[in-house]
């Protein structure tokens, strides 16, 4: 079984365009109660006490600025800034491959949730210390909160394919109903052993896959992911209505 003692490292990537947030400044650096956004998961990973090093990723314009956020703040597990690629996947196997050799985890935690609980960053990363090597065959452990709304898959009637997105003017048919009780909505910080998940990506960039999270590069190489209870509270900022939205959980919590 692994110890206490074992090296942690977290991703917080931050590096995305923010399209949808579309404010007259980069979303790492809008104020949520007075404190740039990335500095509270940054604040949370220095005081989680499993956590060896914390890197973050921004984008080649913003490393300054972090920099100088990092020291005002005192974010001293925080040694090196890793410039982002063109997608999240990209800017998370830019810092995982930054990662020491005897790196035992990877925590990966969106820059964009800032109201994560350093109790939930722990549990996870003690939930996967007793199972990493264990002959569970876990390989990474992710929160996740039951789905309250009806699920329903798609398709588009003008062309019959199941997708993400629809034809311009074309009617969208229900194809099923899912069952929300097998639906978990998933968070980070997502929390894996270390080499499966390089394995995992040094294969996914070979074949040009990109996943919309990290746990399902390894689910597509034959890991196995344990879910854990998330957080209602952790949400994610996407949009400037989300920064109210965080202000008046913080407020009231």
């Amino acid at each position: 079984m692994r110890s206490k003692k074992d090296k942690v490292v977290a991703v917080l990537p931050a590096a995305g365009l923010g399209m949808r947030f579309g404010q007259d400044r980069n979303k790492p650096f809008y104020p949520l109660l007075g404190r740039p956004l990335i500095i509270w998961p940054l604040q949370t990973l220095q005081e989680t006490e499993e956590i060896t090093e914390i890197l973050p990723v921004l984008k080649e314009e913003d490393l300054a600025t972090c920099a100088e956020l990092i020291d005002e703040y005192g974010i001293s597990k925080v040694r090196r800034i890793v410039p982002g690629g063109k997608e999240r996947q990209d800017s998370v196997y830019n810092a995982i491959r930054e990662a020491d050799e005897d790196t035992s985890l990877i925590l990966v935690h969106d820059g964009a949730r800032p109201l994560i609980e350093r109790a939930l960053v722990s549990r996870a990363i003690q939930e996967l210390i007793s199972l990493c090597d264990s002959e569970s065959g876990i390989d990474g452990v992710v929160p996740g909160v039951p789905v309250k709304d009806t699920i329903k898959e798609i398709r588009s009637q003008k062309s019959g394919v199941k997708s993400q997105e629809t034809e311009s003017g074309g009617e969208i048919i229900v194809e099923k109903t899912l069952n929300r009780g097998l639906l978990r909505a998933v968070q980070t910080p997502q929390v894996f052993c270390f080499q499966k998940l390089m394995n995992s990506y040094k294969k996914a960039m070979a074949e040009g896959y990109y996943a919309t999270d990290d746990a399902a590069l390894l689910e597509r190489y034959g890991g196995r992911i344990k879910i854990i209870m998330g957080s209602y509270n952790n949400i994610k900022i996407t949009t400037p209505e989300d920064i109210f939205i965080a202000e008046a959980m913080l407020k009231g919590g």
